[in-house]
């Protein structure tokens, strides 16, 4: 076998182990801008997709988690804006993780992503984000607004969910 097929065997591996581990933060942007299965399940892909698109820019100046994240959320704001046309999607290849085995929520952590669907889609990405314990510093980079104004929106999302479950 070749150096450069050794090397790119390597990547390819490195990044199904990046993907395995962070596949339920992409699950979760996946299930919080599509209704269906199957739409979750294509934006899934897309998402996959895109991150291995785009790995080879990744330099590991922040946590692949992180720039998982700033990707997923990019290619699910684009996907649903781009949903009707279906154009410039790539076709998928074998080595996408399953898709099947989502986790299960429990009831209380439905109602919530119920209400969470009342977002717009850039609220729906930075209240997701704060849930999953991302640092005001993560979220500003992972979204591109300052961390100032990642604060104001958190309270202000954290007051709309709250009187969104006591009025349902």
């Amino acid at each position: 076998m070749s150096k450069s097929k050794m090397i790119e065997e390597k990547i390819t591996d490195e990044f199904l182990e990046l993907v395995e581990e962070n596949k339920k933060l992409i699950y979760k942007v996946s299930h919080m801008y599509c209704d269906s299965p199957s739409d979750r399940n294509d934006l899934f892909q897309e998402i996959i997709a895109n991150l291995w698109k785009g790995y080879s820019q990744f330099k590991g100046l922040s946590r692949f988690s992180t720039w998982a994240y700033r990707v997923s959320i990019n290619t699910a704001i684009s996907w649903f804006r781009d949903y009707s046309n279906h154009r410039n999607h790539m076709k998928y290849t074998g080595f996408l993780p399953n898709t099947t085995d989502d986790p299960e929520l429990d009831e209380m952590t439905e109602i919530l992503y119920n209400a969470i669907e009342h977002l717009g889609k850039i609220d729906k990405a930075i209240i997701l984000l704060q849930l999953d314990g991302y640092s005001y510093d993560d979220i500003s980079e992972i979204i591109g607004i300052t961390k100032t104004n990642v604060a104001t929106k958190i309270n202000r999302l954290k007051l709309k969910l709250k009187n969104h479950l006591s009025n349902n």
